[in-house]
């Protein structure tokens, strides 16, 4: 447990970096899932048509 808290407080900051840059990472990733999964969908409902 010390260690780990040793870790903590000796790489605290690179932490914090890598889990802000975690958490805008993710929002975009899933705008990015929601926009391939609309363009998947225009592209067999434009294959209907066609």
């Amino acid at each position: 447990m010390e260690d780990l808290l040793a870790g903590i407080a000796q790489h605290g900051f690179s932490i914090a970096v890598a889990a802000y840059l975690l958490i805008r990472m993710e929002s975009r990733l899933e705008g990015l899932s929601q926009a391939i999964q609309e363009l998947k969908l225009a592209i067999v409902e434009e294959g209907r048509r066609g």
